[in-house]
């Protein structure tokens, strides 16, 4: 049985004799070398770590489990969350086995459906509301205080102490830190979790190194790179359409310690790193995922010389979680042909065999 992040990193995490030791299976996700695109990018020694291998499809499980074992050993009765998708998802599940009530606040007509889908069918209470992750967000902050629910969005410390495994396998996988971790930002956990994961890593003589941070949000949704919030964020990376992050801070802290940037990449760039990673790779991502990979691309269209750098992209969630922007954007590879075998070698093997 996989051991899950409780167990695999109890030391390491704010555990108690009375923390109930909860998985789901989330953890020890797949590194994965690039066959192609490092290759042809010349960055032979890049790498996926593939968090959409998780159970509910996202990194959110390493968090979330965190985060729920401490609400049960508080006594919690319930829990809720603001999301573009993936906390909702993660939350609900974990709800769902624990026998915690979920309550999930979304922005009206931004979450994809494979994600909608997830939490609902894990019996959470889906709250539609009429604004964006922000609004919905200040809406959580606002009832929890008032109410015995817990709130499980990355503003709770517990989801960063979670979330930071990740930083740990890559360590134990890799025998050192990379040199440097592409990543999303969206809320902005993810970044501040992962750094504070090499730190932690480091300071016990785990790894030798720290990687650069490099994140990247989308062009539309990013608030760091220009300063100020974003009122009105837009982007096709759902999880990534954030106007306000709530761990700003843990994200600048990240780029300036580790000397890493914080930079944008057009929902064109995401588009085209999706369809890579899928196509050439064998990596399904959801769009937002694709946003590490973008950021790379970038930079080396920009005479970035990171040959002989040891790189990681991480892929935040499993591409089935945005399934009509799949079918969209895929395009030119169907055909529909007479049930018969000429029809058959003509489409696969054409005519001019």
């Amino acid at each position: 049985m996989p051991a899950g992040v409780l167990n695999s990193y109890k030391e390491l995490l704010p555990l108690t004799n009375a923390t109930p030791m909860i998985t789901l299976g989330e953890g020890d996700t797949p590194l994965v070398k690039s066959n192609r695109l490092g290759r042809e990018l010349g960055c032979p020694e890049l790498y996926f770590k593939l968090e959409g291998c998780n159970p509910t499809g996202s990194f959110k499980d390493r968090g979330m489990v965190v985060a729920i074992a401490k609400a049960l050993e508080e006594g919690s009765q319930a829990i809720m969350c603001a999301s573009t998708g993936n906390t909702s998802a993660s939350a609900a599940a974990f709800g769902a086995y624990c026998d915690l009530p979920t309550f999930v606040l979304i922005p009206k007509g931004e979450v994809a459906m494979g994600k909608l889908a997830q939490a609902m069918a894990y019996g959470a209470k889906v709250i539609m509301v009429n604004g964006n992750f922000d609004v919905a967000l200040g809406l959580v902050r606002e009832f929890t205080k008032k109410n015995q629910v817990t709130l499980v969005n990355s503003v709770n410390p517990h989801r960063i102490e979670g979330q930071k495994t990740a930083a740990f396998e890559l360590v134990d996988s890799l025998g050192d830190a990379p040199d440097f971790l592409f990543i999303p930002v969206g809320n902005a956990g993810n970044i501040t979790a992962y750094w504070k994961g090499f730190k932690e890593y480091q300071s016990l003589e785990r790894s030798r190194t720290l990687p650069s941070m490099m994140g990247f949000q989308a062009e539309g949704a990013a608030p760091i790179v220009r300063g100020e919030p974003v009122a009105n964020p837009q982007t096709i990376a759902s999880a990534i359409r954030i106007g306000n992050p709530a761990t700003w801070n843990g994200a600048v802290d990240a780029r300036d310690e580790s000397g890493g940037v914080i930079d944008s990449v057009s929902d064109d760039e995401i588009l085209e790193a999706y369809r890579q990673l899928a196509s050439k790779e064998g990596i399904f991502c959801e769009p937002a995922s694709a946003a590490s990979f973008a950021g790379l691309v970038k930079l080396l269209r920009q005479g970035w010389d990171l040959h002989d750098k040891t790189i990681v992209c991480v892929c935040t969630g499993n591409g089935l979680k945005d399934p009509d922007l799949a079918v969209s954007s895929a395009g030119g590879n169907t055909a529909e042909v007479e049930a018969n075998i000429e029809a058959i070698e003509a489409a696969t093997l054409g005519n001019g065999r």
